[in-house]
C-alpha cells in the first residue's frame, strides 16, 4: 500500500539526516563544482543517492529533481515531480558548522503538496502538507506577529558562483539599516523554516534553485506568511528572487527591495 506523501518525505529526510550525521565525523572527501568555490562532499552523493532509491522504491512513475543530478527529471511523463536537495549547507558542513539540512518537497505541476526540511544535527524537523498547515517536531507552527521591518529580523544568503555579479550585498546593506538585524546562515532551506517557525520574519535571496525552495515555500505558505517574488507576483520555483515573509511586513519589505532595485548600484570591489 502506497504510503502517505508527507509520511515518506519525513521518514527519508530522517534517515537522510543519519547518513550526513554519519559523515560529519569523517575525514572530508570534497569535490568541486566548475570552480574552486561550488564544492560537493561525499556526504551529498550518498545522502542523494538514498533519497532517490528510496523514492523511487516508493513511487516509480514519479519525477525527482535531485541537485547532484541522479535523480530522473526529464525520463518521467508524471504530474508529480519530488525536489531533492540532500545536503542544503554543504559548505557550512564541510567546515563543522551545524547549520545544514535535507530538504525534500513534492509537486503535482506547480502546485506543492508536502514538504520536510530535517537538521539532524539538533533533531529539528520541519514538515506542511497542503491545507494541513506547518509543523516543527510535531508542533504546529505560524509565522511571526512582527508588523513593522524596524523591528524584524531578516535572513538572506549569498550565491557560491559569480558573487562579484550579484546584487545581494545593496540589499544586505539597506536591508540591515532599516531592520532589527540580517542573518546569513548558508541554507536557504532553513532559513525558509526559520521564517514559518517566527524565528525569522523576513526572508530574500537571489538565483535559487527549485530544489532550495520548494520545501520551505510549502511550509512558509502553510504557516501562513507570504511568498512572492519583488514585483509582488507568486513566487515560481527556479525564479531569479524569491521574497517571503510572515504576511505583515510583507509591502515594506518589497516596497524598500524596488526602491534599492531602481538605484544605481556601486561597483563590487575586491
Amino acid at each position: 500500500m502506497t504510503k502517505n506523501y508527507l509520511d515518506v518525505a519525513i521518514e527519508i529526510a530522517q534517515e537522510a539526516g543519519k547518513i550526513l550525521v554519519e559523515e560529519l565525523s569523517r575525514p572530508l572527501n570534497i569535490v568541486y563544482k566548475g570552480n574552486e568555490v561550488d564544492l560537493v562532499t561525499q556526504a551529498d552523493k550518498r545522502s542523494e543517492r538514498f533519497i532517490v532509491e528510496r523514492l523511487t522504491k516508493y513511487f516509480p512513475d514519479h519525477a525527482i529533481a535531485a541537485e547532484e543530478g541522479t535523480g530522473h527529471e526529464s525520463a518521467s511523463a508524471s504530474d508529480f515531480r519530488w525536489h531533492v536537495d540532500p545536503l542544503d549547507g554543504t559548505t557550512n558542513f564541510a567546515h563543522g558548522y551545524p547549520c545544514f539540512s535535507v530538504s525534500i518537497a513534492l509537486a503535482q505541476r506547480d502546485t506543492l503538496l508536502a514538504a520536510a526540511v530535517f537538521n539532524p544535527f539538533y533533531h529539528e524537523l520541519f514538515t506542511a502538507a497542503r491545507g494541513e498547515g506547518a509543523t516543527f517536531n510535531g508542533k504546529k507552527i505560524r509565522v511571526s506577529k512582527v508588523t513593522t521591518l524596524s523591528t524584524s529580523l531578516l535572513c538572506t544568503g549569498f550565491p557560491v558562483r559569480n558573487r562579484q555579479a550579484s546584487p545581494n550585498l545593496q540589499y544586505y546593506g539597506d536591508f540591515t539599516q532599516h531592520s532589527h538585524g540580517v542573518r546569513r546562515d548558508g541554507s536557504a532551506a532553513l532559513d525558509l523554516a526559520s521564517v514559518a517557525a517566527s524565528r525569522f520574519d523576513g526572508f530574500w535571496e537571489f538565483g535559487l534553485q527549485k530544489w532550495d525552495t520548494a520545501a520551505g515555500v510549502l511550509l512558509v505558505e502553510e504557516a501562513g506568511g507570504k511568498v512572492s517574488d519583488f514585483a509582488g507576483n507568486p513566487y515560481q520555483l527556479g525564479g531569479p528572487v524569491i521574497l517571503a515573509t510572515n504576511g505583515l511586513i510583507h509591502e515594506e519589505m518589497r516596497a524598500l527591495a524596488l526602491e534599492i532595485s531602481i538605484r544605481p548600484q556601486e561597483p563590487f570591489r575586491s
